[in-house]
């Protein structure tokens, strides 16, 4: 255990953005199986600019890779130019 009282608060810090990370990551997950259930060119076209949303807002705080943002954000943009 911690002894130091800045080390302590850097792990009540760390835990707080752990769980954060965690909810937003979970929420981007949702938005992502959403999109691939539609069928809807419309529908898919809103959730497809929400999750390029989260994932540019993801990769920005470093939660994820900005290389990794922009793979996923070019195979949803794919996958949805395909639907008719």
């Amino acid at each position: 255990m911690a002894n130091h009282k800045s080390a302590l608060k850097r792990i009540r810090a760390n835990e707080k953005k752990r769980l954060r990370n965690r909810y937003q990551v979970k929420q981007l997950r949702a938005t992502l199986k959403q999109l691939n259930a539609t069928k809807e060119k419309s529908e898919a076209e809103t959730l497809l600019k929400t999750a390029s949303s989260q994932l540019d807002k993801l990769a920005r705080k470093n939660v994820i890779h900005k290389n990794k943002a922009a793979n996923q954000k070019s195979k949803l943009t794919k996958q949805v130019s395909a639907l008719g």
